[in-house]
């Protein structure tokens, strides 16, 4: 979980009611540059204070005190020892930009503010600081670019800090620090019968991503049973390989987005994200490039899971067509038979919208 530090300097009628909700929202910290600020926060959330002019007054009540770059002064520790300290480092240029990088290697934590709308320069300072125990926090204006702060190099800053500019910021920002994927599980499925079905409208998704050679996305005909399509990383024998793509299947089939919810193949549009699935369920959403959607001769291919659970997946007609089976077996879509394995994911709910809900609902 990424941490989430709110920033209560400069709010006015709305502090009390911040407050009440980042607290409510368990956020991690707290930020004030008055001890009377902090005072309105429980014990139950770090309370950071970052005085006016970098030199501290009376520390009661904080937890964690912030310094400027130039560094704790000499005896504050001792004289202060239930107190934690870090640096807040305003990032202008290269002299400040290496305080940083000092800041996030050395200190418990770092607080970056940079006045640089590019991301390089956290970018640098992330790698200067690999492998540090400390906490690298970053200013973001907004929650828009704290999502882009938490995956900056793919690791992102351990957390973010932010001024919330109205009631519900706070909540948003720990949807967003909370918004990692969890793995799916996967089941092996038996094929029962595999047909040509005729002409169709099937989808290639193209991600701006390379996907690993165990990894696709899970495609099916029904909301409660989807099987493993690979991504084109393995070799063909009439054209290149396109590790950015998965040729999914027809357009009307489902496959899993964010928070459990499912999209038809016919609903993804450039800049949108899907899921990626490896064969040990782990998961990431990867961006959507383009969907090609073309007239092509479809197969249909039916399996049914230990527990009698039916799947179907309808997909291209073409040997370069693949799904996945255990052990990371690759298998040509046209070769498919009975009694052959393939990896499925077997959700319990069904859907209205593409969200989950407990309803009748009969797929056939």
């Amino acid at each position: 979980m990424k941490l989430c530090w709110i920033d209560i300097r400069g709010l006015g009628e709305a502090k009390k009611a911040v407050i009440e909700e980042a607290v409510h929202q368990r956020v991690d910290a707290i930020v004030s540059d008055d001890t009377g600020g902090l005072a309105l926060v429980p014990p139950t959330v770090r309370r950071v204070y970052l005085p006016r002019g970098g030199v501290p007054g009376d520390v009661a009540g904080a937890d964690v005190v912030l310094f400027p770059d130039g560094g704790v002064p000499a005896g504050f520790a001792e004289e202060h020892p239930e107190v934690e300290t870090g640096l807040y480092v305003e990032v202008v240029d290269a002299p400040t930009l290496d305080a940083a990088c000092r800041a996030a290697r050395e200190e418990r934590f770092s607080v970056l503010d940079f006045r640089d709308p590019t991301k390089i320069p956290l970018e640098i300072v992330l790698a200067a600081a690999h492998g540090a125990e400390g906490g690298i926090i970053t200013r973001a204006a907004d929650v828009q670019e704290a999502e882009i702060i938490f995956g900056v190099l793919e690791h992102g800053s351990d957390g973010v800090m932010m001024a919330p500019r109205a009631v519900g910021d706070a909540t948003r920002l720990r949807e967003t620090a909370a918004a990692q994927v969890p793995d799916v599980g996967l089941a092996e499925l038996t094929v029962t019968e595999v047909e040509h079905v005729g002409m169709g409208e099937r989808a290639c998704v193209d991600t701006c991503t390379y996907f690993e050679q165990n990894e696709g996305i899970l495609v099916g005909s029904t909301s409660k049973g989807m099987i493993l399509c690979v991504s084109e990383t393995h070799p063909l024998p009439y054209m290149p390989t396109r590790p950015f793509r998965v040729n999914a299947g027809a357009i009307h089939s489902y496959t899993l987005s964010r928070d459990g919810r499912t999209n038809y193949l016919s609903e993804l549009r450039s800049g949108g994200q899907v899921m990626a699935v490896d064969t040990s369920g782990r998961t990431r959403m990867v961006t959507v490039g383009r969907v090609k959607i073309e007239t092509r001769p479809l197969l249909s291919v039916r399996a049914v899971a230990d527990g009698g659970e039916e799947v179907n997946l309808i997909l291209q007609d073409d040997w370069h067509v693949r799904v996945l089976g255990p052990g990371d077996a690759v298998l040509n879509s046209t070769e498919l038979k009975p009694g052959d394995k393939v990896l499925g994911h077997l959700p319990t709910e069904d859907r209205h919208v593409g969200y989950p809900i407990e309803e009748y609902c009969r797929e056939q």
